[in-house]
Parts: structure tokens; sequence; C-alpha cells
């Protein structure tokens, strides 16, 4: 067995499953796509995860099994809300693969949420087999991720099982020199896989809101930039450590008293964004990364041979400060090293630059990504191996 292959060790495979002539099977995908309202009808913008599991739904119909395929849409607490139905996705898989049928929102039901197990019976009711094709909320300890397995023959899908070897062998076997990009916004959410890849990577590069206590544990003045006070020894014991971490040398910020986000695109309320090394004046907030800092972003990245990629370096959502994640995306696809995107908002930079089939890997799950990388493991997996079925 490779060091690649070793990712998938005891987890079983559609291959794993039995006879699916005539079989009643129940796969669990992770169809949360994003939705737009438009002339009072819920449309998909982005068909992108519902794609990825077709190979898994297309295996087991063309065996002979009656396939079912359950998700959740959003977060409607418990309850049916319209804005999270799955009717348009139904509508959707209905002209795609007629024979596949969609149940609705499976967190419409609190079951799902609090890992009930009657709920999870409800579900495995009349069913033969059991498919994760959702790695997504493969990091849920939830009753149609971790549950089912108990109940069913249980396998993980060809999206999960891809999943699983290409983040595997950024653990075991990953070519160097390693460049990890990680951004957002919280360094709290990021700071356990920030000191994971610290260990594994040649260079780090840390942008997004999050960089701001970075800079701030350097002695830099941030102005009114997100902070997080109480995570700044944690931040200063990483960068001791030793490892290469790059950060914004120069930030572009808005002044006192202006707004941002996606509802200030097309419009200009009049206030200024300029252009500053890594100290911010009082009451400015830094919103994206330079010209420099991208360039030498770009000089690792282009001399890499395995790239990470997970979270925008900018609120990128604002298209005045769209220009350092897009920078990025444009150097991460243009490196000629295998690059693994980690879902979520680096995802869809690249889509919006064209550049989604440039890169080596696109995965569909953005915060399971980062603790499978983190941990090794994921609670929907390790329940998987713990299937009657499994491989021993």
């Amino acid at each position: 067995m490779t060091q690649r292959t070793a990712a998938l060790a005891g987890l079983p495979l559609l291959e794993d499953l039995p006879n699916l002539d005539g079989a009643r099977v129940l796969v669990r995908t992770d169809w949360n796509v994003p939705m737009e309202e438009r002339d009072g009808e819920f449309v998909i913008c982005d068909d992108f995860r519902i794609r990825a599991s077709l190979p898994t739904l297309r295996y087991l119909v063309e065996r002979g099994a009656s396939v079912t395929v359950c998700s959740h849409l959003g977060r409607p607490k418990g309850a049916p809300d319209p804005r999270y139905s799955m009717a348009p996705i139904q509508a959707y898989m209905a002209e795609l693969m007629p024979e596949v049928d969609v149940l609705e929102n499976v967190r419409f039901h609190p079951g799902e949420e609090a890992n009930d197990p009657s709920f999870a019976a409800t579900l495995a009711l009349g069913m033969d087999a059991f498919v994760n094709d959702a790695f997504g909320v493969s990091h849920r300890r939830q009753a149609s991720v971790v549950a089912l397995p108990e109940l069913l023959p249980a396998a993980a899908g060809r999206l999960v099982e891809e999943e699983v070897r290409v983040l595997g062998g950024l653990l075991h076997d990953p070519a160097g020199p390693f460049v990890a990009i990680v951004g957002g916004a919280k360094v709290a959410d990021k700071l356990g896989i920030l000191a994971s890849l610290a260990g594994k990577v040649d260079t780090l590069i840390v942008g997004g809101a999050m960089a701001f206590t970075f800079l701030a544990a350097q002695g830099h003045s941030v102005g009114a930039s997100l902070c997080d006070p109480t995570k700044l020894d944690a931040c200063k014991a990483l960068l001791a450590q030793g490892v290469e971490i790059l950060l914004p040398t120069d930030i572009v910020a808005i002044e006192p008293g202006g707004t941002f986000g996606p509802q200030c695109n097309g419009r200009d309320d009049g206030a200024k964004v300029e252009t500053f090394g890594a100290d911010l004046p009082e009451g400015w907030i830094g919103l994206d990364v330079g010209p420099a800092s991208v360039a030498a972003f770009a000089s690792r990245l282009n001399d890499a041979k395995t790239i990470l990629w997970n979270g925008p370096v900018g609120a990128f959502e604002d298209h005045r400060f769209a220009k350092g994640t897009l920078g990025v995306a444009q150097a991460v696809a243009h490196s000629e090293g295998f690059s693994v995107i980690g879902g979520g908002d680096s995802a869809s930079a690249l889509t919006q630059a064209g550049l989604a089939d440039d890169v080596s890997f696109l995965s569909t799950g953005g915060g399971a990504s980062l603790e499978f990388i983190e941990h090794g493991d994921l609670p929907g997996l390790a329940a998987l191996r713990d299937a009657k079925n499994a491989p021993r």
C-alpha cells in the first residue's frame, strides 16, 4: 500500500457494498448550493456540488440500484423554511437524472443536527445500503452523516473517496516546496490548522482579516481592522516556530466610517480607499492585500510543487477589495505545482476569474478540508470505517 492510498485504509468504498441490483440505496450528498431569488422563485447559481456527486449516482444506477438522495440546504434551524426548500434541486435532478429521488431538506427536522438516532432510523427505513458522498459535511456529527453507517451497509462515494485520496496525499507525501495559503476572517477559527500546517509546509502565507492579529503580534498598528487581542500570544508563538510565514506587507484599507461589503458593489459612497504599508492609520480598516504582497505571495507559489489554498486574502465580495484574492487565484492557476483548493470562497474566486479548470483539485469541503488536514480524520469517515461491511 502506498502512502497516498494509506488515507483510504479501512474506508469502505462503493465496491464494498453488497449486490446493488434491485437494492434501495440512500445517498447523503452535500448539495448546499448557492441560490438566488428571481421573479419570486429560488434558482441554483452554481451546480458544482451537484455535478460532483454524479459519478457516484451513475455508478449506483448503472448497477441496478434504486437511489434516493438526502441533503441539507442552508441553516433552517430544524423547521421547514421555503427559502431552503430542495424544490429547485429536485426540479434540476428531475431533468438531469429522473431515476434519482431527492428528499426534502434533512435540516428541516431537528433530529438531523441533534444526531437523533430515531431520525436516522426514519431515513434508513426501507433502505438496503447507505453511501456518504457529502465530504463537505463529514466533519459534522449529524444523523445523516454519522448515525446511518450504524444501521446499514455503508460506503464512501466517489467524491468522498477522491477527497480523502487527494487530501491524504497532502498529509503523507506532499512534494516540496509545499506552500499553503490560508485566509479568512477569524484567526481563532484557523489557529489549529495553521499550527498543523506549520509542521508540514515550507511556506505558510496568511491573508484575510485574520492576518491583522499576526501583524499586531509583530507590533504593527492595524487601525480599526478585525483583530483578536486574546490570540496575540498564540500568533507570536506560531511566528517563532521557524517555518517561513508570509504576511501582507501592504494593505488596501477604507477610511473611518466607510461602508464595505457585497451591498456596495455598483455604488460609491465616496469613502476613500488607499493602499498603505504594514501599518494603518487610526480608524482605517484593512480589507485587502496590496500589489507588493500579491507579488511576494506569487513568487513563492511560482516555485511550489504543492499548493493548498483555503480562504480569500481580502473582502473579495466587494469589487474594491478583490484584486488581492484574484491575484492569488491567478498565481495558483498559473503555477505548475499540484494545487488543491479548499472549497468555499476560494473556489468562488477561481470561478469568478474563470480559472477553476486550471487547478489540480477543487475540493467541495471548506471547513471539512481543513479539519481533515489538521486531524487526519473526520467523524463521517470514522463512522464509515466502523460500518459492518468495512474492510478489516
